[in-house]
């Protein structure tokens, strides 16, 4: 791929598109297209297709979305099927519009049945239900990874798609009400540790730095911790929801980017559309309990008090591995091995004491 290849980045603020921005800045790419939401509102079609006419990017790299874990996905369920459908709908659609012959669209393992055969295959999409938590969502994202083939299909687009596996990184959502499992158990877990130590200093530094649930770093003991409780953080104690057996596999977030650098000059969407499937699998080929992730930061914080499982909160779909084998054969393989990438998170957090 040309290095003054002009490629337009949507959501370049987020944790995909800001690891995509490094990656592309190290590599000596110089003509990065970039908008913030209040310069572009990418759920407004027309300015999306004005935009993208008068710009006429070379590329187009869909990795804006609205995201969450398990709680949020289940709660804005309609929000998440409508605002997923709306923005790739219009960026694709858009850059068909504008004559834009190269689109890379950003999905998620959550597209594969709940129940699918572990790993998970690129076939193995649409071939049962889907977790019942994230459905809209999976469906909005199932539906951009159609939209692509299908306009390589009609109109000879290098449109194609990439899944990642559950990604973690720089930039990740920290919220504990609408945050995926491994960073929200991250920062539960440094909480936890703060109240066994006693260190309220480092307690209102974090809720100043992110409120939760609007109580932040001014409010009265009292009330830091009866917010504290509804998330399962009590002295000495954490609660986490389900069972901790689900499986999970963890990609870091600089890890997919180099891996989306590697494949927009490496590969074609007829590469891909050739051998019968819509998108490529992009992860580590490893998992990890749930309940292993969880003694793992326990272990990088040092945190020594309880943790007890709730059984009666859902677990979501119990394994989810990817089978890489596929963009392995292209010659792309993982280099951040998941210890070192959350030893590095905490590290760049301020959450090692």
């Amino acid at each position: 791929m040309n290095k003054k290849a002009r490629i337009f980045i949507a959501g370049h603020r987020g944790m995909v598109g800001s690891a995509l921005m490094r990656r592309f800045n190290s590599a000596g790419y110089t003509h990065l297209v970039v908008r913030t939401h209040q310069e572009l509102d990418l759920l407004n079609q027309s300015a999306v297709f004005d935009f993208l006419a008068a710009e006429k990017p070379d590329w187009v790299i869909v990795a804006a979305a609205k995201v969450g874990g398990i709680l949020a996905n289940n709660i804005y369920r309609g929000q998440f099927i409508y605002e997923n459908l709306t923005i790739e709908s219009n960026l694709i659609h858009g850059a068909h519009q504008a004559g834009i012959d190269n689109l890379l669209f950003l999905g998620s393992s959550c597209i594969y049945p709940r129940d699918c055969p572990q790993p998970m295959k690129e076939e193995y999409l649409l071939t049962g239900p889907l977790e019942t938590t994230n459905e809209p969502y999976a469906i909005a994202k199932i539906a951009g990874i159609k939209l692509c083939e299908n306009y390589y299909y009609q109109y000879g687009h290098n449109y194609f798609s990439v899944m990642p596996t559950n990604l973690y990184g720089p930039h990740d959502n920290y919220d504990l009400k609408n945050s995926h499992v491994l960073p929200a158990l991250l920062r539960k877990i440094h909480l936890a540790k703060c109240l066994v130590d006693n260190s309220w200093n480092t307690i209102r530094s974090d809720l100043n730095r992110l409120p939760v649930e609007n109580i932040d770093g001014t409010a009265t003991e009292e009330k830091i911790l009866a917010t504290f409780q509804k998330h399962g953080i009590i002295d000495g104690q954490l609660t986490l929801w389900g069972t901790g057996s689900p499986y999970r596999e963890f990609l870091h977030v600089d890890d997919l980017a180099d891996a989306c650098v590697y494949l927009m000059g490496k590969i074609q969407a007829k590469d891909i559309h050739s051998e019968g499937i819509s998108h490529l699998n992009i992860g580590t080929g490893k998992d990890v309990t749930i309940r292993e992730l969880a003694e793992m930061i326990r272990e990088i914080v040092g945190f020594k008090g309880k943790i007890k499982w709730d059984a009666t909160k859902p677990d979501g779909t119990p394994k989810k591995l990817l089978d890489v084998s596929r963009v392995e054969k292209m010659g792309w393989k993982d280099t951040i091995i998941l210890h070192n990438g959350i030893r590095q998170i905490i590290t760049e957090r301020g959450w090692l004491q």
